[in-house]
């Protein structure tokens, strides 16, 4: 690998590889690291934590591993072709297991909706919440499909770079009513409140409000149904791991503790970065996984950026934030699954509180995971991990979580003894909290967001910050803030997408 000084900064061409450098090691840059090491570049990534993993790093004490973002994988597909293309298969490394069923939901009153990939069990199910719309899941289904085959397979990989892009899939998305809200699309087809609930809530796994986002996110539901909802054991931290294993495997290398403080700009040509130490690194061509907006507010100097200016960046919207409690439990609680979604008493108003009006609510929706449920590995013998987390405001909400962190943990922690995990306050050995505060201050998103820019209509596609510099020759950006967006198929599909727009190794000998 090449390191230079600043003084030694000149060309690279001559050396006998082209160098990548890969700011950041989330699922979005390790891909990306894979893929260009796979095209014959000599690839550098930079991480400012000491483990690889971004938003998807795994903490890990006193025997407890908890996974500190995504839990779910969605897509192994998009993980199979990384192994693929280092001659090498998925299960070499990672073991997956799928989930049966998906997901519990409980609502506030106790009654539950379980969701899995069986389409005879999931009418049943249906039915049984609202009599006669068992149908209606058959049908909705058929929509999910045609809209994932134009949303994903389509346009899930393929980059806006400019506005007749977005003009040519015009009549497509119209046709598969783009326009409408996913909250608006579902509730076409199904009557009962609970239901229009229940298949519309997946885009909040994605940092996206279910009454303001477009139908095209209803895609989620064919995507779960035709490649299942799978675990990796030892955690998804186990695939960050293993992508590790794959670049260094190419001869790729990753340094920890390389916190990048600026990407050098030449004659509008990335050329390298900076360190925070100022160590100077030559490159040829610069992958940033940071946050997109802390790519263009804090890596770049204002003169070479017009398009994601510090005005546009302002005016942009945020996903919300999360709150994470990661707690061991010295018993198990044989009785929860592996995802357990629990409804709070609101929804709609719920949503209101968290996006619009970011206020803190006395009420919460809560994700919990409960991974010994599949794999005992992630937890001494005989104890229990948890996560739970809980949509927040991001922090344009003004929320001083320094202050409220416990208290929010503990009503959190009230409600779940009271309601699914008896006497938990007696049993929890191991507790850590994450609030937006840490997004901000550990993973740099500047407004303490969970998912990047939010995946509005107006924010997607060619509105969202491309995947190919607008301004910046040689720079490229993956991750949750660039098309196609959030959540591990689209951290990956961004990664794709570099296939078609970054140039070949051999551009550069």
């Amino acid at each position: 690998m090449l390191t230079v000084q600043e003084e030694d900064m000149g060309s690279v061409a001559s050396q006998r590889k082209p160098v990548a450098i890969v700011i950041g090691s989330g699922f979005g840059g390790l891909a990306a690291a894979v893929r260009l090491g796979a095209r014959g570049y000599s690839v550098k990534v930079l991480e400012r934590l000491d483990a690889p993993g971004g938003r998807g790093y795994q903490h890990q004490i006193d025997g407890f591993k908890f996974d500190a973002g995504p839990t779910i994988v969605t897509a192994p597909f998009l993980f199979e072709e990384l192994w693929a293309l280092c001659g090498r298969k998925l299960s070499d490394d990672v073991e997956l297991r799928e989930m049966k069923p998906f997901y519990k939901i409980r609502f506030s009153d106790g009654e539950t909706f379980t969701y899995s990939g069986d389409r005879e069990a999931m009418k049943a199910e249906v039915e049984r919440i609202s009599p006669g719309e068992g149908p209606n899941f058959d049908a909705f289904i058929e929509m999910s499909e045609r809209i994932y085959r134009i949303g994903f397979e389509k346009l899930g990989d393929a980059p806006f770079d400019s506005l007749m892009d977005m003009v040519r899939i015009a009549p497509e998305l119209l046709k598969l009513q783009g326009y409408r809200t996913v909250r608006g699309l579902v509730s076409k087809f199904f009557k009962h409140e609970r239901l229009r609930t229940i298949f519309s809530y997946h885009p909040l796994l994605i940092g996206g409000d279910p009454f303001r986002i477009s139908s095209i996110y209803c895609l989620i539901a064919y995507l779960e149904k035709s490649f299942g909802v799978h675990s990796a054991i030892g955690g998804t931290g186990a695939l960050a791991r293993g992508l590790v294993k794959l670049i260094e495997g190419q001869g790729g290398e990753i340094r920890y503790r390389a916190d990048v403080r600026q990407i050098l700009v030449e004659s509008g040509r990335a050329v390298g970065v900076e360190l925070q130490g100022g160590e100077r690194l030559r490159a040829d061509i610069v992958v940033s996984n940071a946050d997109s907006a802390y790519t263009y507010r804090s890596l770049l100097p204002p003169h070479v950026r017009h398009t994601w200016t510090d005005s546009r960046l302002q005016r942009s919207k945020y996903s919300m934030g999360l709150f994470v409690w990661y707690f061991g439990t010295n018993r198990r609680y044989d009785d929860i699954g592996h995802h357990t979604i629990l409804m709070g008493p609101r929804y709609g108003e719920l949503l209101k509180d968290i996006f619009r009006r970011k206020v803190l609510a006395e009420d919460f929706s809560l994700y919990l995971h409960r991974p010994t449920a599949t794999d005992p590995s992630v937890a001494p013998r005989g104890c229990d991990a948890f996560y739970v987390l809980s949509p927040v405001p991001n922090l344009q909400g003004g929320q001083e979580w320094r202050l409220e962190a416990e208290g929010y943990r503990k009503r959190i922690e009230t409600w779940l003894e009271a309601n699914i995990l008896p006497d938990l306050s007696k049993h929890v050995v191991v507790s850590r909290v994450t609030t937006p505060l840490d997004f901000r201050d550990r993973l740099n998103a500047i407004h303490g967001e969970g998912f990047g820019l939010e995946p509005l209509l107006s924010q997607s596609a060619y509105f969202r910050p491309h995947n190919r510099s607008e301004d910046i020759e040689n720079l490229f950006l993956v991750g949750a803030g660039v098309h196609p967006g959030a959540g591990l198929p689209g951290v990956l599909s961004s990664a794709r997408i570099l296939d078609k727009v970054a140039p070949d190794a051999s551009a550069f000998t």
